[in-house]
Protein backbone atom coordinates (compact mmCIF):
# COMPACT_ATOMS: atom_id res chain seq x y z
CA UNK A 1 0.00 0.00 0.00
CA UNK A 2 1.48 3.35 -1.01
CA UNK A 3 0.81 6.51 0.89
CA UNK A 4 -0.08 9.66 -1.02
CA UNK A 5 2.57 12.43 -1.16
CA UNK A 6 5.24 10.15 0.33
CA UNK A 7 8.32 9.28 -1.69
CA UNK A 8 8.75 5.54 -2.14
CA UNK A 9 11.68 3.94 -0.34
CA UNK A 10 13.54 1.07 -2.01
CA UNK A 11 16.23 -1.17 -0.53
CA UNK A 12 19.75 -0.49 -1.78
CA UNK A 13 20.37 -2.22 -5.11
CA UNK A 14 16.66 -2.80 -5.77
CA UNK A 15 15.73 0.65 -7.08
CA UNK A 16 13.62 0.71 -10.23
CA UNK A 17 15.68 0.68 -13.42
CA UNK A 18 15.40 3.30 -16.16
CA UNK A 19 13.35 2.38 -19.20
CA UNK A 20 15.21 0.11 -21.59
CA UNK A 21 17.49 -1.44 -18.93
CA UNK A 22 16.73 -5.07 -18.16
CA UNK A 23 17.19 -6.84 -14.84
CA UNK A 24 20.20 -8.71 -16.25
CA UNK A 25 21.94 -5.38 -16.91
CA UNK A 26 21.38 -4.10 -13.35
CA UNK A 27 24.95 -4.93 -12.19
CA UNK A 28 26.59 -3.17 -15.15
CA UNK A 29 24.22 -0.20 -14.76
CA UNK A 30 25.06 0.18 -11.07
CA UNK A 31 28.79 -0.09 -11.81
CA UNK A 32 28.52 2.66 -14.46
CA UNK A 33 26.48 4.82 -12.08
CA UNK A 34 29.11 4.37 -9.36
CA UNK A 35 31.90 5.59 -11.67
CA UNK A 36 29.71 8.44 -12.88
CA UNK A 37 29.28 9.54 -9.27
CA UNK A 38 33.06 9.34 -8.74
CA UNK A 39 33.63 11.57 -11.78
CA UNK A 40 30.98 14.05 -10.66
CA UNK A 41 32.56 14.37 -7.21
CA UNK A 42 36.02 14.75 -8.74
CA UNK A 43 34.93 17.41 -11.24
CA UNK A 44 33.19 19.43 -8.54
CA UNK A 45 36.32 19.61 -6.40
CA UNK A 46 38.28 22.84 -6.27
CA UNK A 47 41.52 21.01 -7.07
CA UNK A 48 40.10 19.68 -10.35
CA UNK A 49 38.59 23.04 -11.30
CA UNK A 50 41.90 24.78 -10.65
CA UNK A 51 43.85 22.18 -12.62
CA UNK A 52 41.44 22.39 -15.54
CA UNK A 53 41.56 26.19 -15.59
CA UNK A 54 45.33 26.39 -15.31
CA UNK A 55 46.82 23.17 -16.57
CA UNK A 56 45.32 20.31 -18.50
CA UNK A 57 42.21 22.12 -19.58
CA UNK A 58 43.98 25.37 -20.19
CA UNK A 59 44.35 24.62 -23.86
CA UNK A 60 41.67 27.22 -24.42
CA UNK A 61 43.48 29.71 -22.18
CA UNK A 62 46.86 28.77 -23.58
CA UNK A 63 45.47 29.07 -27.10
CA UNK A 64 44.08 32.50 -26.20
CA UNK A 65 47.42 33.34 -24.62
CA UNK A 66 49.22 32.17 -27.75
CA UNK A 67 46.98 34.25 -29.99
CA UNK A 68 47.40 37.34 -27.85
CA UNK A 69 51.07 36.51 -27.39
CA UNK A 70 51.52 36.15 -31.16
CA UNK A 71 49.91 39.53 -31.73
CA UNK A 72 52.01 41.30 -29.10
CA UNK A 73 55.16 39.41 -30.07
CA UNK A 74 54.63 40.36 -33.70
CA UNK A 75 54.08 43.99 -32.75
CA UNK A 76 57.02 44.10 -30.38
CA UNK A 77 59.33 42.37 -32.85
CA UNK A 78 58.36 44.85 -35.54
CA UNK A 79 58.99 47.81 -33.20
CA UNK A 80 62.03 46.30 -31.52
CA UNK A 81 65.28 48.08 -31.98
CA UNK A 82 67.46 45.68 -33.89
CA UNK A 83 71.14 46.18 -34.20
CA UNK A 84 71.96 45.90 -37.93
CA UNK A 85 75.40 44.52 -37.12
CA UNK A 86 73.87 41.76 -34.94
CA UNK A 87 72.35 39.76 -37.79
CA UNK A 88 74.22 41.09 -40.81
CA UNK A 89 75.80 37.72 -41.57
CA UNK A 90 72.44 35.91 -41.70
CA UNK A 91 70.38 35.33 -44.81
CA UNK A 92 66.79 36.52 -45.01
CA UNK A 93 65.54 33.00 -44.27
CA UNK A 94 67.77 32.72 -41.19
CA UNK A 95 66.65 36.16 -39.97
CA UNK A 96 63.00 35.13 -40.39
CA UNK A 97 63.68 31.88 -38.47
CA UNK A 98 65.26 33.84 -35.60
CA UNK A 99 62.35 36.29 -35.46
CA UNK A 100 59.79 33.46 -35.44
CA UNK A 101 61.69 31.68 -32.65
CA UNK A 102 61.63 34.87 -30.62
CA UNK A 103 57.93 35.26 -31.34
CA UNK A 104 57.31 31.64 -30.27
CA UNK A 105 59.05 32.25 -26.95
CA UNK A 106 56.83 35.28 -26.40
CA UNK A 107 53.74 33.26 -27.26
CA UNK A 108 54.71 30.48 -24.83
CA UNK A 109 55.36 33.00 -22.04
CA UNK A 110 52.02 34.72 -22.63
CA UNK A 111 50.16 31.39 -22.76
CA UNK A 112 51.69 30.29 -19.46
CA UNK A 113 50.74 33.62 -17.91
CA UNK A 114 47.11 33.25 -18.97
CA UNK A 115 47.08 29.69 -17.60
CA UNK A 116 48.44 30.82 -14.23
CA UNK A 117 45.96 33.68 -13.91
CA UNK A 118 43.09 31.38 -14.91
CA UNK A 119 44.13 28.76 -12.36
CA UNK A 120 44.50 31.36 -9.60
CA UNK A 121 41.10 32.92 -10.28
CA UNK A 122 39.28 29.58 -10.69
CA UNK A 123 40.80 28.16 -7.51
CA UNK A 124 39.98 31.21 -5.39
CA UNK A 125 36.46 31.43 -6.81
CA UNK A 126 35.83 27.74 -6.13
CA UNK A 127 37.01 28.04 -2.52
CA UNK A 128 34.82 31.10 -1.95
CA UNK A 129 31.82 29.41 -3.58
CA UNK A 130 32.34 26.26 -1.49
CA UNK A 131 32.65 28.28 1.71
CA UNK A 132 29.57 30.42 1.02
CA UNK A 133 27.53 27.55 -0.51
CA UNK A 134 26.04 30.04 -2.99
CA UNK A 135 26.51 30.70 -6.68
CA UNK A 136 25.92 34.42 -7.17
CA UNK A 137 27.73 37.57 -8.27
CA UNK A 138 29.61 37.95 -4.98
CA UNK A 139 31.85 34.94 -5.70
CA UNK A 140 33.55 36.19 -8.90
CA UNK A 141 33.87 39.74 -7.54
CA UNK A 142 35.47 38.54 -4.30
CA UNK A 143 37.66 36.07 -6.20
CA UNK A 144 38.69 38.83 -8.60
CA UNK A 145 39.64 41.09 -5.70
CA UNK A 146 41.71 38.36 -4.03
CA UNK A 147 43.34 37.23 -7.29
CA UNK A 148 44.13 40.81 -8.33
CA UNK A 149 45.67 41.47 -4.93
CA UNK A 150 47.78 38.32 -5.14
CA UNK A 151 48.99 39.21 -8.63
CA UNK A 152 50.01 42.73 -7.49
CA UNK A 153 51.51 41.67 -4.14
CA UNK A 154 55.10 42.56 -5.05
CA UNK A 155 54.30 46.17 -5.92
CA UNK A 156 53.14 47.32 -2.48
CA UNK A 157 49.88 47.77 -0.58
CA UNK A 158 48.42 50.44 -2.86
CA UNK A 159 48.99 48.22 -5.88
CA UNK A 160 47.40 45.27 -4.06
CA UNK A 161 44.21 47.26 -3.44
CA UNK A 162 44.26 48.76 -6.94
CA UNK A 163 44.91 45.41 -8.60
CA UNK A 164 42.20 43.80 -6.51
CA UNK A 165 39.67 46.48 -7.42
CA UNK A 166 40.56 46.35 -11.11
CA UNK A 167 40.39 42.54 -11.29
CA UNK A 168 37.12 42.57 -9.28
CA UNK A 169 35.58 45.09 -11.69
CA UNK A 170 36.74 43.06 -14.68
CA UNK A 171 35.40 39.85 -13.14
CA UNK A 172 32.06 41.51 -12.42
CA UNK A 173 31.78 42.80 -15.98
CA UNK A 174 32.59 39.40 -17.48
CA UNK A 175 30.23 37.56 -15.13
CA UNK A 176 27.40 40.03 -15.77
CA UNK A 177 27.90 39.51 -19.49
CA UNK A 178 27.87 35.71 -19.13
CA UNK A 179 24.84 35.67 -16.79
CA UNK A 180 22.70 38.03 -18.82
CA UNK A 181 19.23 36.95 -19.87
CA UNK A 182 18.93 36.47 -23.61
CA UNK A 183 15.62 37.55 -25.11
CA UNK A 184 13.35 34.76 -26.27
CA UNK A 185 12.96 34.84 -30.03
CA UNK A 186 9.58 33.38 -30.89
Amino acid sequence: MSLPLVAPVFPAGREPLPPGVTEEEREAFQQAKKYQNYMTVAMESCVAKTAIAGGGGASRLLWLGFVIGAFFSLMSSSFAYEDPLLRQNLSTQQKAREIFKEMGRGMWKSGKGFGKVGALFAGVECVIESYRAKNDMVNPVAAGFVAGGILARNAGPKAVVGGGLAFAAFSAAIDLFLRRETPDED
